[in-house]
C-alpha cells in the first residue's frame, strides 16, 4: 500500500464508544457503500472468500477480537463501517513483520507512509505493527481523505493508490458518478480490485445466509483492551502475568522487535479483558503499581502517551469491601471508565444496573475489583 500525506495526523484522545449491541448489527448499521447487488464482481469476491464456509468462519473467529477495537476505533472518527473490514483486504488481520523498505502490520503500510502518518519505526519498535496505534492513525487518515473528496470510494483509492494520483484522476476525468459503483477511471487493476474486495466483504457481512456462513460471537472477556505499563519488563514476564503464551501476547503486542516491552516507545500493552485483570493484580502482588488502563494519544513523532494514568478525579477507593467507586466526569462515556479499570461496558451495567450507555457528570458509579 502507499499513501500520499501532507502532514501526520494531529494528536487526539481516542474515546472508544461502548459496544451495546451485537458487533455485527453495529457494523452494518455504519456501512456507507454498496450492497450486494450493486456490481457482480462484488459477489464474485464474496463467493471466492467464502467458498468453504468452515474455514472461512473459523478465520473470522480468530481475528474477531482485533475486528471489534478496530470497528470501535472507526467509529470514533465516523468513518464507514466498510473500512473496519480493511485488514482483511490486507492481511486477513496478521501482524506481517516489516522487512526493508515493505509493508507492515494488519494495514499493510509502507516505512515513508508510517513516517507521514506519525508512526515510528525503528530497530526496536515498529509502529505499524501496533494496533492502537496504527487505527487510529489509519482512521484519521481516512477520514482526511472523506473530507477531501466526499466520497468513500475515493478514500478506499486514495488509500490504495496514493492522495497524489487520485487528484489526478479527479483532474483528467472529474469526480466518479454514482454509477457505475467501482468508478471507471482508468487505476490499476489491483486498486481497482481492492475496492471491490471491500464491498465484497461488506456484502457477507449484510448477508451471511446468502453465503452460507455463521458469524462469530465476541464474550467480554475476549474484548481488547490497552493496560497501562509501570515499566518496562520482558514480554516472557509480561506474559506470565498476564496469564498467556508468549506468542499469544506477541501477537497482540507484535510492534515490540525485542524481548522486552520498551514503554520508551509504547506504555501500554493490548490484553484480553480478562488478561489484563489478571496483569494488574499481578502487578499489585508484586509490588509494582499498575496505572488504569487507558485511552491513547498519538504526538507528531508517533509516540504514545497515556492520556489518563490514573483513576481520573472523583475515584475514591474501598479497600475494605474491594470496591471502587467513580464520579462521572463531565464528557465521559461508559466505554471509556470501563477502558481504566479494565472491565468491560457489560460489567459496569450490570454491577450498576444500567440499561443503556447514557452516563450523567456527578454520577457515582460501583468499580468492583473481585470480578
Amino acid at each position: 500500500m502507499t499513501i500520499d500525506t501532507p502532514t501526520a495526523p494531529s494528536a487526539d484522545k481516542i474515546e472508544i464508544a461502548p459496544a451495546t449491541t451485537d458487533v455485527w448489527d453495529q457494523l452494518r448499521s455504519s456501512f456507507a457503500m454498496a450492497d450486494c447487488d450493486a456490481d457482480p464482481e462484488i459477489l464474485v469476491w464474496a463467493r471466492r472468500y467464502t467458498r468453504n464456509p468452515q474455514q472461512f468462519e473459523n478465520q473470522l473467529h480468530a481475528v474477531l477480537p482485533q475486528l471489534v477495537y478496530v470497528q470501535q476505533v472507526a467509529a470514533q472518527y465516523d468513518v464507514a463501517g466498510e473500512f473496519v473490514l480493511l485488514p482483511w483486504i490486507e492481511s486477513h488481520f496478521r501482524p506481517v513483520p516489516g522487512r526493508k523498505n515493505l509493508p507492515a502490520g494488519i494495514w499493510q503500510i509502507m516505512p515513508v507512509t508510517a513516517g507521514s502518518m506519525g508512526l515510528r519505526v525503528d530497530g526496536h519498535y515498529d509502529g505499524r505493527l501496533d494496533v492502537p496505534a496504527a487505527a487510529n492513525a489509519v482512521m484519521k487518515l481516512l477520514k482526511q481523505y472523506h473530507d477531501e473528496f466526499s466520497d468513500w470510494r475515493v478514500a478506499d483509492y486514495a488509500y490504495n493508490a496514493g492522495e497524489f494520483s487520485v487528484k489526478k484522476y479527479i483532474q483528467q476525468h472529474g469526480m466518479p458518478a454514482n454509477e457505475p459503483v467501482i468508478p471507471s477511471w482508468p487505476v490499476r487493476k489491483v486498486t481497482r480490485e481492492h475496492l471491490t474486495k471491500l464491498l465484497a466483504m461488506a456484502c457477507v457481512v449484510r448477508e451471511p445466509d446468502r453465503f452460507n456462513v455463521s458469524l462469530p460471537t465476541l464474550s467480554d472477556e475476549q474484548h481488547l483492551v490497552q493496560v497501562a505499563m509501570p515499566h518496562s519488563m520482558p514480554i516472557a514476564q509480561a506474559a506470565d502475568r498476564a496469564g498467556m503464551s508468549v506468542d499469544s501476547l506477541k501477537d497482540l503486542n507484535a510492534a515490540f522487535r525485542t524481548d522486552t516491552i520498551d514503554t520508551a516507545a509504547a506504555s501500554y500493552l493490548l490484553l484480553p479483558a480478562s488478561h489484563a485483570q489478571q496483569f494488574r493484580e499481578a502487578l499489585l502482588s508484586q509490588g509494582s503499581r499498575p496505572t488504569a488502563s487507558t485511552s491513547l494519544s498519538l504526538d507528531d513523532t508517533g509516540g504514545s502517551d497515556p492520556v489518563s494514568a490514573l483513576p481520573a478525579a472523583g475515584t475514591s477507593v474501598n479497600i475494605s469491601q474491594n470496591q471502587k467507586t467513580h464520579t462521572v466526569q463531565n464528557g465521559e462515556s461508559l466505554w471509556q471508565i470501563a477502558h481504566h479499570y479494565s472491565v468491560s461496558t457489560a460489567q459496569l451495567q450490570r454491577w450498576n444496573h444500567l440499561h443503556g450507555p447514557i452516563l450523567k457528570p456527578g454520577q457515582v458509579l460501583q468499580i468492583n475489583d473481585n470480578h
